[in-house]
């Protein structure tokens, strides 16, 4: 039955691709595997709103969320053989087709959430939207997507050594494995959908992401503490394939371009309310503790996985970069 969902999707999109193709409109598909009310859907609805009023709707996209178009691993795919022309992933699966985009799953890349903008809006994220052109496709923005902080249901974790004993949920990447062995816990990578259900049956004891993990995903009905250690912020892209790129005159170039901008700010202002909305709906109604934990420990014991990365020399010229090294 899935198979036949998403072939009658794939068809679906293939007729908007040649719909009207003859009366000059471009029209492109856009991958995205959130859910069509999440706030990044939110800030992709909003730039193709600004890209097709600015056109004069002789640039039309259409989105496909909920990874109906398939994992953002596939969508990238996709995106090199021209199936799409647009897409929001996260910089861990970008890793795969340069690996400078693994610096940014290291811990306590970021100082704050400024820190974080004002790298990626300058040139340090304009070099970055570029590094994956020869794979054939190119950044236009990014996204937040949160702070990433540990929440578990027995015990809070305010020190390092809170972690011990403790399975903890992380996405399956080499540095979130690492990361969490370091700080003491017991990294357990599953799926995010199976979270609930394992933190109900005690096949973990926690996990790891950003506060509307506990509403949007109702972690918060079953854990009951949240330590806002913050210690990774891995940041969403939007990538557009090159073939898509240069259907574009110059004018529809810097309108989409533009209008990738302004999504980021529209952005950072409906996720920031969603996170604040989150804790406290997880405080007030779901009864969970939140903790803000000292973070120099956490750091100090994750410092040799970024001596680890350093050792690559793109990596370390980014994460100097970053950190302002001289």
């Amino acid at each position: 039955m899935k198979k036949i969902v998403v072939s009658a999707i794939a068809l679906a999109a293939v007729a908007f691709t040649a719909a009207s193709a003859s009366a000059g409109t471009i029209r492109l598909k856009m991958g995205d595997a959130l859910s069509k009310d999440h706030p990044t859907s939110v800030a992709l609805q909003y730039f193709i709103k600004e890209v097709e009023d600015k056109t004069d709707k002789g640039v039309r996209i259409k989105l496909f969320p909920n990874a109906v178009l398939g994992s953002e691993r596939e969508v990238l795919e996709q995106l090199q053989n021209g199936a799409v022309d647009i897409a929001r992933v996260s910089a861990s699966n970008l890793e795969n087709f340069n690996s400078i985009y693994s610096a940014f799953t290291l811990p306590y890349l970021f100082e704050s959430e400024d820190h974080f903008y004002d790298v990626l809006g300058g040139p340090i994220g304009e070099k970055i939207f570029g590094s994956t052109h020869e794979s054939g496709f190119s950044g236009l923005t990014f996204f937040d997507s949160g702070a990433r902080s540990f929440y578990t249901k027995d015990k809070a974790i305010n020190t390092p050594d809170d972690l011990r004993g403790q399975k903890v949920r992380v996405i399956n990447s080499h540095t979130s494995i690492r990361m969490v062995e370091m700080m003491g816990g017991t990294p357990t990578p599953l799926a995010y959908g199976e979270i609930y259900t394992a933190l109900q049956q005690g096949v973990i004891d926690g996990a790891e992401n950003n506060p509307t993990a506990l509403t949007l995903g109702r972690h918060g009905e079953v854990v009951k503490f949240y330590a806002l250690d913050e210690h990774t912020r891995i940041p969403d892209f939007m990538v557009i394939s090159n073939n898509a790129w240069e259907k574009l005159d110059d004018t529809q170039k810097k309108i989409v371009k533009d209008a990738a901008v302004n999504a980021t700010k529209y952005h950072r202002e409906i996720w920031g309310k969603a996170v604040q909305d989150a804790l406290k709906e997880a405080q007030e109604k779901m009864g969970v503790t939140v903790s803000y934990p000292d973070k120099a420990p956490f750091l100090e014991k994750v410092m040799p996985i970024i001596e680890e990365y350093r050792k690559d020399a793109a990596i370390d010229e980014l994460v100097g970069a970053i950190l302002g090294d001289k």
